[in-house]
């Protein structure tokens, strides 16, 4: 198990979203955003479980979510789904949301295509996905 100093993990974070800074750090951990420091040997540090929270907040705020329905949700998951929050970050970077176009299938499915991607295999796309939905065999 890693452990890391606030300043380090604000290092870290920052590679994923650049307002991501000690203070902020600091602050989602004096508010009880992530779980409470590990004690290793006789520090008390950050670990990857606290990343992964973190991850998790920035993905979540992205979204819109409060803080504080953030603070609530991740209360009740378990680390491996707060882990995959976490990784899906990216899908909600502002500049690809802007860029890419995304498509309603149906209430339930949704698919974001990048603007390189031909109409020609759009409409591809969205009729191989629209025959899934329906059962189609063919």
């Amino acid at each position: 198990m890693s452990g890391y100093t606030a300043k380090q993990v604000a290092e870290i974070l920052q590679q994923d979203d650049p307002r991501m800074n000690l203070r902020t750090v600091r602050y989602y951990t004096q508010i009880g955003m992530v779980p409470a420091l590990e004690l290793i040997g006789n520090k008390r540090v950050y670990t990857d479980r606290h990343i992964h929270f973190f991850r998790a907040i920035i993905t979540l705020t992205r979204t819109g979510e409060t803080l504080s329905s953030i603070q609530e949700r991740l209360m009740s998951l378990s680390i491996e789904e707060i882990e995959k929050i976490g990784q899906q970050m990216y899908l909600y970077d502002p500049n690809r949301v802007l860029e890419n176009e995304t498509l309603t299938i149906t209430e339930d499915v949704a698919i974001t295509l990048s603007p390189r991607v031909s109409a020609e295999l759009k409409q591809k796309v969205i009729d191989s996905v629209s025959h899934l939905l329906r059962g189609d065999k063919n």
